[in-house]
């Protein structure tokens, strides 16, 4: 379409005003037909939240986005822009994007009446028509509606009831865009009920004098279910004006999670071709957050953010790398040990209750990767059972003989690939249960694997694993149990 600088240039184009919410559907209509992604990078979403708001949308409903921590709730929202028309006019010098064809300030109209088809306009990109505001306590109405000028009242010798001596908020310079409310069980009761004639009947009240303005805002929410008895609520004759209500969720499976963290991390491209990542590690990482929203000692009501496996692959990568560079080399492959480095990344992402408080965040960490690692153990290794027979051979049996036999490993955090690999392949049997059950393993999953076998034992209380300043050391479980009584 040809920019036009005149109200009478745009009536000779094939120009029609739409309203925000008409544009949204038209352009998500004509995306679905050409089979085009409504929606791009909000992995897991594809058959759960995007058809509800692609519903919500062909319906023209204002969408409340309810859901926990790290759920892609705004990101969802900003997308919204790429279902806009690029450019649509505005009259030059109108502060809430009246349309040429349909303005509803007394400034654009009376502009027009002046100037007819002379009158001068602008033209508005799609990514200048979104609106953020996070709710917080301390939002006026002010801020979101707008408030009387009392020194241009008096300047104009006009009534604070003209439409001329109010100062818009937010809302109003957000007409014909799209307006997200982030956290929105934060904003205080008062300010929420002056959301209502602005969902339903399109007026804004200032001061108690009415003013019929019909803006069109495609309002987008977010709430936190948490909210609602931790900080504030929703107000119930509100949460009835807002069309559609849309669950977000974390990902189902590990598939998804690792997919999420690939895309979101950034790790130096360097860092990435020098540091081989196992998929067993990446599988182990996104383990720790599926553990961690089931644990008794987490608030599963606050929920644990995607951003937690992000930051903690991030630390991961972060540890090896800084165990390559102390010990001069040049490449190395991602160890147990190194999840050690994200564990300031978890502590800071989970919510404790009260038993986890007790415990400390450091051992909840240490907790929630023992159990991912419980958890993923019988995938690879046989599963190790609680109860068995005294003469009944089990698979890790001389391996927990040679522990047995007063015999323990240290692994040291910082050591150099050569003495790693020397370390674990001097405790006997180690590699033979590793080609055992993996005939085809890598050789550079190798090491990894056969640390992941002891981490996986000790889990199952089958061997002791001590932290110390330098490193950890395997030894004997039966052994020091035996020795206590």
């Amino acid at each position: 379409m040809k920019k036009s600088t005149t109200l009478g240039a745009l009536k000779k184009i094939d120009y029609k005003p739409l309203s925000i919410q008409q544009e949204l559907a038209q352009n998500l209509r004509s995306r679905m037909q050409k089979g085009e992604p409504t929606f791009e990078g909000l992995l897991g979403y594809e058959n759960t939240v995007i058809p509800d708001v692609e519903r919500a949308l062909l319906s023209g409903h204002s969408i409340n986005l309810l859901g926990l921590r790290g759920q892609a709730k705004t990101r969802l929202a900003r997308q919204l822009t790429q279902l806009l028309n690029e450019w649509v006019p505005v009259v030059e010098g109108s502060e809430i994007n009246d349309d040429p064809l349909a303005p509803i300030s007394n400034f654009a109209k009376e502009l027009i009446a002046e100037k007819g088809d002379d009158t001068p306009i602008n033209w508005l990109h799609r990514n200048d028509r979104f609106f953020e505001k996070l709710a917080t306590p301390d939002v006026s109405v002010a801020d979101l509606i707008g408030d009387v000028d009392p020194i241009k009242a008096a300047n104009l010798k006009l009534s604070y009831a003209n439409e001329k001596v109010i100062h818009f908020g937010m809302i109003p310079r957000a007409h014909r865009c799209i307006f997200v409310l982030n956290e929105l069980p934060d904003l205080q009761a008062r300010i929420q009920v002056a959301l209502f004639s602005i969902l339903q009947e399109k007026e804004i009240q200032i001061r108690g004098f009415k003013l019929r303005l019909p803006i069109e805002n495609q309002f987008v929410f977010t709430a936190n279910p948490e909210d609602y008895t931790n900080r504030g609520s929703i107000v119930t004759p509100l949460k009835d004006r807002i069309g559609s209500q849309i669950l977000t969720h974390y990902p189902h499976n590990l598939e998804t999670a690792k997919a999420i963290t690939r895309q979101e991390t950034h790790t130096d491209e360097a860092v990435q071709q020098a540091i081989y990542v196992p998929e067993l590690a990446r599988d182990i990482l996104e383990q720790i957050g599926f553990e961690a929203r089931k644990s008794e000692y987490v608030d599963s009501k606050s929920g644990v953010s995607a951003r937690m496996s992000i930051t903690a692959f991030e630390n991961l990568m972060s540890a090896a790398e800084r165990r390559m560079l102390m010990s001069g080399e040049q490449s190395t492959c991602i160890r147990m040990s190194d999840f050690l480095g994200t564990i300031p990344s978890i502590n800071g992402k989970v919510e404790l209750v009260y038993e986890g408080e007790q415990e400390g965040a450091e051992q909840v960490s240490f907790h929630l990767i023992s159990q991912a690692i419980k958890t993923l153990f019988p995938a690879y290794f046989p599963e190790i059972k609680k109860l068995k027979k005294q003469e009944e051979e089990g698979p890790y049996d001389q391996l927990l003989e040679w522990f047995n036999s007063d015999n323990e490993l240290f692994l040291e955090d910082n050591l150099s690939d050569n003495v790693y690999h020397d370390t674990l392949m001097n405790v006997p049997n180690l590699k033979k249960l590793i080609t055992a059950y993996h005939v085809n393993c890598p050789d550079e999953d190798l090491l990894f694997m056969m640390e992941f076998l002891l981490w996986g034992l000790e889990a199952n209380k089958k061997l002791n694993k001590y932290r110390t300043m330098e490193g950890f050391q395997f030894k004997d479980g039966l052994g020091n149990l035996l020795a206590g009584i």
